[in-house]
């Protein structure tokens, strides 16, 4: 099915593309570059979901209240949220290369990448949870629902338009930091963005990335306002 498709498509781009990147190439590194948005992204919401919840708990005024829990995570989330990628990217080699053997190529990339993503939708997940109407919640404890009731049967429900569209930004940021760990060689369009477009001054490369990476972003960003509109 591949080969079929690449072969499409070069057909088609045969008459004006005169590039040395191949089109089989260009779609390697965008297979990629999605394998590591999509794995990121799995490993990122389930840290981020878990941060979230045990923020808004443990703050003050939560339902289980525990400031010592509170005020550690929240620094935390708040210094992993403010480091720029490529830093962070710099920073964690030595744990890429303990946890996957390498510092080069997708699974490095994804190490940096969920560390990257994870505080970011864990503040934004926060945020969702914390435009619930607080009515909602003193009503849940007046009919004697536990804690984790609360949370996944009046909450999170509650949240969940907000908490899409909430999911979607991080996951258009995540696509930005793909292409930029394929700056660092971790494959990708991003990768072939420097190699081929940059380094050897081949415009078409570096206009063809960007118009990709322009769907991608149009394709996420209206699959989740439609998602958050369902019912």
């Amino acid at each position: 099915m591949r080969d079929m498709i690449v072969q499409w498509l070069t057909d088609i781009t045969a008459p004006f593309w005169h590039s040395a990147l191949s089109i089989d190439q260009f779609v390697t590194a965008l297979q990629e570059t999605m394998y590591m948005v999509v794995v990121s992204l799995i490993f990122g919401s389930i840290w981020g979901l878990i941060q979230g919840i045990v923020l808004l708990v443990t703050r003050p005024e939560g339902i289980l209240p525990n400031r010592a829990i509170y005020h550690v995570l929240n620094p935390i989330v708040n210094a992993l949220r403010s480091l720029p990628f490529i830093i962070l990217l710099v920073a964690v080699l030595p744990l890429t290369k303990w946890l996957t053997g390498t510092q080069i190529g997708v699974w490095a990339a994804i190490v940096p990448l969920t560390i990257y993503i994870g505080p970011y939708m864990g503040r934004l997940i926060e945020t969702s949870l914390l435009e619930v109407n607080s009515g909602i919640i003193e009503s849940a404890q007046a009919m004697g629902a536990t804690p984790l009731q609360i949370i996944f049967k009046f909450i999170l429900p509650e949240a969940r338009s907000s908490l899409i569209l909430n999911m979607t930004t991080a996951t258009i940021s995540l696509i930005g930091a793909t292409a930029m760990a394929g700056a660092v060689g971790a494959g990708g369009i991003g990768d072939l963005a420097v190699s081929y477009g940059y380094q050897r001054f081949d415009n078409s490369v570096i206009i063809l990335t960007v118009i990709i990476l322009l769907l991608l972003v149009q394709i996420v960003q209206s699959l989740g306002e439609w998602l958050a509109k369902l019912r």
